[in-house]
């Protein structure tokens, strides 16, 4: 009786995992699978059918009830593996699908993102400073900085665009040019190599940002600093280098970091002289009157109103860049170009290269006492 009910409960097993099966092949629908399923239940209902005739007409004939245990045994646990098997699968089947439904969340999370970012950013590019005009040391704070830093980053990414155009215009190379500045950067994308340039201009500009541009000591000087960004940062930038002392701080700073953004071969490449650079030595108030010079000099002004507005704050601002091959963080970088971020693990990824690091810094990032404004990084592939 007991190798019976063992051969019972055998057969039971054995159907239930080929009724899994046949569950398990409607979806993906499988119709060899299918019916390969469906004939193991027919076949074992058959064989139990059968057990039970011969039970009840006391035809069984167990030679060795031992054996048909073992036997038994041995069916039952075939079955079972192969339902926890089938259970396996479908278990994948769902984290695959979660885990697809959580990539295309991200994505979504990161698209909207930037597009927030975006949307912030041309509200403060396009926002006017206006507000600065009765703007006290007391009132004075973070906020007014970022805006002004936002004011002077589109400055900056405009006069970019224009000096890539210049380049097409004048038949460069952008890709041996990029590779000059950025010797080990890999673009995803051939588009992207305008990071590199804008990271030269960027980092050209802000160079030596903290230090002082008076002789006196900074906490003597807040108010001086605020009057110097009031006094600027509205002015036509050609018309007062023409109209004050060509030796003003601003215009020393103005002229010093033309002669290093603009190479003597870039200027001869783009005007067929070096007309600019010579009127800006000869120190008597002339200027080159270029599109390409006026929006040189606007981005100058912002950048220099930025830097007297840095030196008005109370706490001190720092500048900081990031090292190659760093580890994306969200608390100190933000994505320059188009690439996925994990928010959870901060692991950045790209669809077709895998894991990204940091390739290079595209905009400098700024401590202002314990706050944070993230630095603008390009990431590239791990080599």
């Amino acid at each position: 009786m007991e190798a019976l009910i063992a051969r019972l409960f055998a057969g039971v097993t054995t159907i239930k995992a080929s009724y899994a099966e046949l569950q398990m092949a409607q979806q993906p629908y499988n119709n060899e699978a299918i019916q390969k399923a469906d004939q193991a239940v027919v076949d074992e209902l058959i064989s139990i059918s059968e057990l039970k005739k011969r039970y009840l007409k006391k035809e069984l004939n167990i030679s060795s009830p031992q054996v048909t245990l073992m036997l038994a045994e041995v069916q039952e646990q075939q079955s079972l593996m192969k339902t926890f098997g089938i259970t396996i699968q479908k278990l994948q089947s769902l984290v695959d699908t979660k885990d697809s439904e959580i990539s295309s969340l991200k994505k979504q999370l990161h698209e909207c993102t930037a597009f927030n970012k975006s949307l912030e950013k041309k509200l403060h590019s396009s926002a006017s400073l206006s507000k600065f005009e009765n703007l006290h040391l007391s009132a004075l704070n973070t906020t007014h900085f970022i805006h002004s830093l936002q004011h002077t980053l589109s400055s900056m990414k405009s006069f970019t665009k224009l000096m890539i155009k210049e380049m097409e215009s004048s038949n460069w190379d952008l890709e041996l040019a990029a590779k000059c500045i950025q010797p080990d950067a890999v673009f995803i994308k051939q588009n992207h190599q305008c990071y590199a340039f804008e990271s030269f201009v960027n980092m050209t500009m802000f160079e030596g940002f903290n230090i002082p541009s008076e002789p006196l000591e900074k906490h003597h000087n807040r108010n001086l600093y605020l009057e110097n960004f009031k006094r600027h940062k509205s002015l036509n930038t050609k018309h007062y280098l023409s109209a004050h002392d060509p030796n003003s701080s601003f215009a020393r700073f103005l002229k010093s970091k033309y002669l290093h953004v603009v190479h003597e071969k870039m200027e001869c490449s783009f005007f067929g002289n070096l007309n600019h650079r010579k009127l800006l030595k000869l120190n008597n108030g002339g200027v080159p009157d270029s599109a390409f010079f006026v929006a040189f000099a606007e981005m100058a002004k912002r950048v220099w109103c930025l830097h007297c507005l840095a030196l008005s704050l109370d706490e001190d601002v720092r500048i900081f860049q990031v090292k190659k091959n760093t580890r994306f963080s969200e608390a100190y970088m933000e994505c320059e170009a188009e690439q996925v971020v994990s928010t959870s693990s901060e692991e950045v990824t790209d669809s077709d290269s895998g894991e990204l690091r940091v390739g290079f810094t595209v905009v400098p990032g700024f401590m202002i006492g314990k706050s944070v404004i993230q630095s603008q990084v390009y990431l590239s592939p791990v080599s």
